[in-house]
């Protein structure tokens, strides 16, 4: 069993925040591989299926984000999943917009939702997909940012990025974390100009 985590605030009032984008791509892996509706669980959303030959939770802590970890080590305990099973999908400052690193284990970097999860299992050797919002160049510009919605013209590698990640999950359940890691960076190059 893997469970995939989408680190977020609740409510709509968040719903298009920067902030958001792991509920964003939780929710995007679980339309394109026909999950069930999130029910609630866990003070969260879950929603369990397979993808590929392997079975997947997905999860959208409901705790805030200071709290997440609440959430996640609930659900890590009643699936008695191993921190290598546990994928967290969150923004990252500190990588530039429509960028996607993965990473295991490390700091939390100041994010407070990796902060709290790390509090709860009691260690930081779980899975990251850091994606990239970028940095507002500011610190005191930060709150804001992270706040606030992505821009239109933002909203077009967004879309692309929630197209591709469920294309190529599959790819790191199956140890492939560099095949995924290229794959979607590939689908986000802009299209070359044709030479004529």
């Amino acid at each position: 069993m893997w469970l995939l985590v989408g680190l977020g605030n609740p409510g709509q009032k968040y719903a298009d925040n920067r902030h958001n984008i792991g509920f964003m791509a939780v929710d995007a892996i679980a339309r394109a591989h026909g999950f069930p509706d999130f029910r609630t669980k866990f003070q969260g959303l879950l929603t369990e299926g397979r993808i590929g030959g392997e079975k997947v939770a997905l999860f959208k802590p409901q705790t805030y984000m200071n709290e997440s970890g609440l959430a996640v080590g609930a659900a890590a305990k009643f699936f008695k999943v191993t921190p290598n099973r546990i994928l967290v999908f969150h923004d990252e400052l500190d990588l530039a917009a429509s960028k996607l690193r993965i990473k295991l284990g490390g700091g939390h970097a100041g994010h407070n939702g990796l902060r709290s999860i790390d509090s709860h299992l009691g260690r930081a050797d779980y899975m990251r997909v850091r994606l990239g919002i970028g940095h507002p160049g500011d610190k005191d510009r930060v709150h804001g940012h992270v706040l606030g919605d992505f821009s239109k013209d933002e909203q077009k590698w967004v879309d692309a990025m929630m197209k591709s990640i469920p294309d190529h999950v599959g790819l790191i359940l199956s140890g492939k974390e560099n095949d995924f890691m290229s794959k979607v960076a590939s689908d986000l190059q802009p299209p070359k100009e044709q030479s004529v």
